[in-house]
This record gives C-alpha cells, structure tokens and sequence, in this order.
C-alpha cells in the first residue's frame, strides 16, 4: 500500500466521481481505477461501489476513509514540521517489556535519525498502567493489547501476533517440530507473568478452549528475569513474536542458550497491538512523528520478517 494510493482514495470518495477525481489528479481514468482495484485487492475487500450516477464508499470503505484521511494529515503535518525546520521537544512512549524488547531500540535510533531535536522517552510496564499513564497525560503514546480500552483515545492497528512457546531444548516433554497445539503442551511447567498481565489472560483462554488448565510453577512479572528462568530449564512460557524475535536466527533456536520456539497452531491464539495516543489536536508536533515513525517501524518489521509471527492489520479493521 502506497500514500499515493490512499490519496487518490480519499478524492475519489469526496468527489464520488472517479472521472472528476482522475481529472483532478492528472490521471487517466483507468489507471486511477487500476489504482484502486489493486488498493482492493491488496485489502481483500470492496471499498467502493460503482454505480452509474457515479461511487459510493462500502461500509468498511467508509471505515477505510476515515483512516485514511487521519494517515494522510499524520503525513502532511510531519512534512510541514520537517519544511518548518528542526523538530524539538520531547515525547513519552509506553511499551510492554516483550514489545520493548523488539522496538525499543530501533524506535530511539530511528528517532535520533530523523529527528535529533527531539528527546525520547520510554517507560516499560503492564498495559493497565501504561492505560492510567496515558490517562493523566504521562504518555504522548503506547503500545496495547486491549482494544475497547483503547478506543477512548486516538488509535492505530498495527500487528497481529502469533504466541509462541519458548524453553530449553532439552526441557523434557518439549513438542518436536516448528509447530504445536495447545493440547499438546498442557502438561509442560510454564513460567508465566502474574494475574494483572494481559499475556497471562491470553494464555489461560487459550488452555481453556483445549480443555486444559496451564501447569504454572513459577510467576514473574519482569522480561529479564523470566526468560533467565527459561533458560535456567526450570520451566517453559508462552511469549508473542516481539520476543521470539531476540532469541536468534530465522528457525528461532539461539545456540548459546540453547532454547527453542513453538509457535501454537490453535486459531485465535495471538496478541493484537494497538498504538493509542492523545488526539492530534492534544499531541505536541514531536508526538506526531513520533506516531508516524512508531507505526511505520513496527509495520515494516513485521513486513520484512524480522517480527517473528507478526502479521500487519490495516487501517480499515
């Protein structure tokens, strides 16, 4: 998907002409028809209904429009930002110990890049506090899991991802292959995060569908310490793709520490992450390009298959 693509979109449905936005836009009809046939296509959804007086939106095409809209002012006031000068200030981002794990980083280097000015800071925690946080204005933005919490703030989709369990390679009663079911592990010792963690309800749904309960032997809330008790052998975890992506090479085994990932096969097992933040009219000019980098960063690695079992949700759903 191109920002070209959601412009020529976005005039069509305001014009609800495709020859007049064609003419407007110095396009021959057909190729902007071309242009919006592919945008379908690559959503898997019809977002405009052709019709002789001229085109209407569908409703996920009205759904699609609207983000479409908020994505190009996203764009646009970042390239005014950019025109104007040096962008300064500072800006808050809240992220998931395993989320921070893959993004981190990359966030702040790509910040430093694109934006010197601008002094980043980033607060690891539990979704609920990262939701009280944003709450009273501690956070320009953060990464949830939670979607009707989110919805009272401005929100962006960005991944889908698989759970994935996560041991010692001679941990015994481990699944064989590359995939597993969630039957198939019931019997494992699991080292989870405590009761106010979103991961650990995802994990006791996803046992409750199979029929079983997790045998959790141990509860640790932080990242480091857990994955250092996975090592140690003395049980497994369930953990999405953010942080199987840190353990090593493509098939997803780090020779050092001798650990392998499971990816369970159960359909419904995975975490959606969802970028809410202030409204535009709340965020300061850094928060903006924050939002935009955030969003393309996390996009493009799921995209480039360096977010191990990442898929990317479009605007639309």
């Amino acid at each position: 998907m191109e920002l070209r693509q959601l412009r020529y979109f976005v005039r069509v449905v305001e014009l609800r002409s495709m020859g007049r936005a064609a003419l407007e836009l110095d396009l021959a009809t057909s190729t902007l028809s071309q242009q919006i046939s592919q945008l379908e296509s690559e959503l898997s959804t019809r977002l405009l209904q052709r019709r002789s007086t001229g085109v209407q939106p569908t409703d996920a095409g009205l759904d699609f429009f609207r983000q479409a809209q908020l994505i190009l002012r996203q764009c646009e006031a970042a390239a005014s930002i950019a025109q104007k000068g040096r962008l300064s200030g500072h800006v808050s981002v809240g992220l998931a110990g395993t989320t921070a794990a893959m993004l981190a980083v990359p966030f702040v280097q790509a910040m430093r890049a694109r934006y010197p000015g601008v002094r980043v800071r980033i607060v690891e925690g539990l979704s609920g506090h990262l939701e009280s946080l944003l709450n009273s204005r501690q956070l320009d933005l953060a990464i949830l899991f939670d979607a009707d919490a989110a919805r009272r703030w401005s929100l962006v989709p960005l991944l889908q991802e698989r759970l994935f369990l996560i041991a010692r390679a001679d941990l015994p009663g481990l699944p064989e292959g590359d995939e597993a079911p969630v039957q198939a592990v019931t019997a494992l010792p699991l080292i989870l995060p405590s009761g106010s963690h979103t991961l650990r309800s995802l994990v006791f749904d996803a046992y409750r569908r199979a029929g079983a309960a997790p045998n959790v032997v141990v509860e640790i809330d932080g990242v480091a310490s857990l994955m250092d008790a996975v090592r140690a052998g003395i049980g497994a975890s369930i953990q999405p793709g953010a942080l199987v992506s840190r353990l090593g090479p493509g098939d997803h085994r780090d020779a050092r520490d001798g650990l392998r990932a499971v990816a369970l096969s159960d359909d419904g097992v995975h975490r959606t992450s969802l970028l809410a933040s202030l409204s535009d009219d709340e965020l300061s000019p850094a928060g903006l390009a924050a939002r935009v980098v955030m969003t393309e960063l996390a996009r493009g690695l799921a995209q480039d298959g360096r977010w191990a079992g990442a898929t990317v949700l479009e605007p639309s759903r």
